[in-house]
């Protein structure tokens, strides 16, 4: 009923003559996660340069709609502009979800490039939607958290596994483990009830979850650099004044800049805070790299056997 009665009456703000002067933009992140300090400033930087014309006041983690909701309640007008897992879409093309394939690109350079080839397909995709990406950051690569140093993937079997996206489902699967889905937010809970024993996310999710309270290492496997996207509805957006659409274009565009960096710097510093707390930070063996990378290869042949020819396209693109 708070949903209802919130969408219903951000719903007739969307519908009046004039530009809204407040959005409300729900995040599925809390406010110690470096995306939602990179959207704070975002905000803080459209209402300076449209001297307050266009104020967006940030919702952190899944306050105002879960993470599940908020592409959606940006498709249909409850709010202006969301954030989430851009990799949430892929069972609404594959090209959504190219950037969680397991060693594709898992460096910055290699994501980068990614980005670049499939921004216009994502662009397209979501137009199709009414919505209009603004600006994309990723999170660092992913690491594996357990209990116990895993030298190989055999040692995965069996394993309650937290998985967030599809992509992840599968992995935790073909490594013999038993996929659980998990968001961010309820992650120590999950591991101190049983619910899950390992995951691979970043050391930002890690360090901000507190895993050393739970799992006693860490292996950065760097299996890919997943993204996270900044949407808005284009009805809402296209209501704008020409002057306030070019202000937050322009914001978004140091936002996406301002991200990346972040999230390089972000890498280095969560590691080092889990260390600093205890866990045992362990390079992965030659054997477990292998055995990961076997994995990754299945899946991308999986991934080619039923992707779009838009999604193949920005696989290509990449690989030239």
């Amino acid at each position: 009923m708070k949903h209802f009665i919130l969408a219903a009456g951000l719903a007739v703000g969307l519908s009046g003559a004039a530009a809204a002067d407040t959005w409300d933009m729900p995040t599925p992140y809390g406010d110690a996660t470096f995306h939602t300090q990179n959207i704070s400033q975002f905000a803080t930087d459209v209402a300076a340069a449209t001297d307050g014309a266009l104020e967006i006041t940030v919702h952190s983690g899944g306050s105002l709609f879960p993470h599940g909701e908020i592409r959606n309640v940006v498709r249909s007008g409850q709010v202006p502009i969301g954030e989430f897992f851009l990799s949430r879409l892929v069972n609404d093309d594959a090209a959504f979800g190219i950037d969680s394939q397991p060693f594709v690109a898992t460096s910055y350079e290699e994501a980068q490039r990614l980005w670049a080839a499939q921004q216009p397909v994502v662009t397209e995709l979501l137009a199709e939607q009414g919505l209009m990406p603004l600006f994309s950051v990723p999170w660092p690569a992913q690491g594996l958290y357990t209990n116990g140093e895993i030298e190989t993937v055999e040692g995965l079997a069996g394993l309650r596994f937290r998985a967030y996206n599809a992509a992840l489902e599968e992995f935790a699967t073909l490594a013999g483990a038993a996929p659980v889905q998990v968001e961010a937010p309820d992650i120590p809970q999950a591991f101190a009830t049983g619910q899950v024993e390992a995951m691979v996310t970043s050391p930002s999710t890690g360090a901000n979850s507190t895993a050393w309270d739970f799992v006693t290492h860490y292996t950065p496997i760097n299996a890919w650099v997943p993204k996270n996207i900044v949407v808005v509805n284009m009805r809402a957006f296209q209501r704008l004044p020409d002057d306030v659409q070019a202000a937050v274009l322009e914001a978004a565009a140091a936002a996406e800049v301002r991200g990346w960096e972040m999230s390089a710097a972000e890498a280095e510093a969560k590691t080092a805070i889990m260390a600093e707390n205890g866990m045992i930070i362990v390079e992965p063996s030659d054997a477990l790299t292998a055995g990961l990378q076997e994995i990754g290869a299945q899946m991308l042949t999986n991934w080619e056997a039923s992707a779009s020819d838009a999604a193949l396209s920005i696989l290509t693109t990449y690989q030239q």
